[in-house]
């Protein structure tokens, strides 16, 4: 199982948001290079960066720093955030983004998703934010009567590397993940799931480990671990045992 480590970003700094509000943000670090080396130096194979600004402007805001992070290291990253068109995707992936991660773009405009997974195989993944069962998008500002199972199964055959699933309650509160609505929209897909929102502690983890045969391929962790309630070398140990 991967274990991602986020770096989310607000105004070029390292930030954590509290269930997407960007009122209630944290600054850890304001050099996100330098926490993307020290992610990479820990051992961890891959990264997750979101452009929090981009998501709510509907188009990119931290260039500058997503392209330090990417020549800062040389494990694979994936990144969401205001990636809505065509243009944005090619960008990115030709400045060295492994996958990009669309969220808003999935519920708006479905098409777009399959073309770029057709023009880009293994290089789109699907964010699905879902608020009681429910898709968000807009930087979870706007809401839909869209459940998050039939989201992810309306691309089930667009050859989507991942669906990221989040729920928004728990983003960002330390209130565990919610792995039973994760494990269970995972065994109705054939399309392999990343969990997101609410890691606390290693039990959280070891619970989600439990339901790797479910399909579940990876976890997002963010706040536990700037807070140091989760031990880095710990987790890896975890979940690639």
């Amino acid at each position: 199982m991967i274990f991602f480590p986020a770096i989310d970003l607000k105004e070029g700094a390292c930030v954590r948001l509290r269930q997407g509000r960007l009122e209630e943000a944290t600054l850890y670090n304001d050099d996100p290079a330098a926490q993307a080396r020290a992610f990479a130096a820990a051992g961890c194979s891959w990264l997750h960066v979101v452009d929090l600004d981009g998501a709510f402007a509907g188009r990119p805001r931290n260039k500058v720093a997503v392209r330090a992070i990417l020549a800062a290291v040389a494990i694979p990253v994936q990144l969401g955030g205001g990636i809505r068109d065509m243009h944005t995707i090619e960008s990115w992936l030709a400045a060295g983004v492994k996958r990009v991660v669309l969220g808003t773009a999935a519920l708006r405009d479905p098409t777009l998703v399959r073309e770029a997974c057709r023009r880009f195989p293994g290089r789109v993944a699907v964010a699905i934010d879902a608020r009681q069962g429910k898709v968000a998008s807009e930087g979870w500002l706007a809401s839909s009567d869209v459940t998050a199972r039939e989201l992810a199964l309306a691309f089930e055959n667009a050859g989507v590397a991942a669906i990221i699933h989040t729920d928004i309650e728990r983003d960002g509160a330390l209130a565990g993940l919610n792995v039973e609505a994760t494990a269970a929209l995972a065994r109705a897909l054939s399309t392999p799931v990343v969990a997101s929102g609410g890691v606390a502690s290693l039990d959280d983890l070891a619970a989600l480990k439990a339901h790797e045969k479910d399909g579940i391929a990876g976890v997002i962790v963010g706040r536990a671990l700037y807070d140091g309630r989760l031990e880095l070398a710990a987790a890896l140990s975890l979940l690639v045992a």
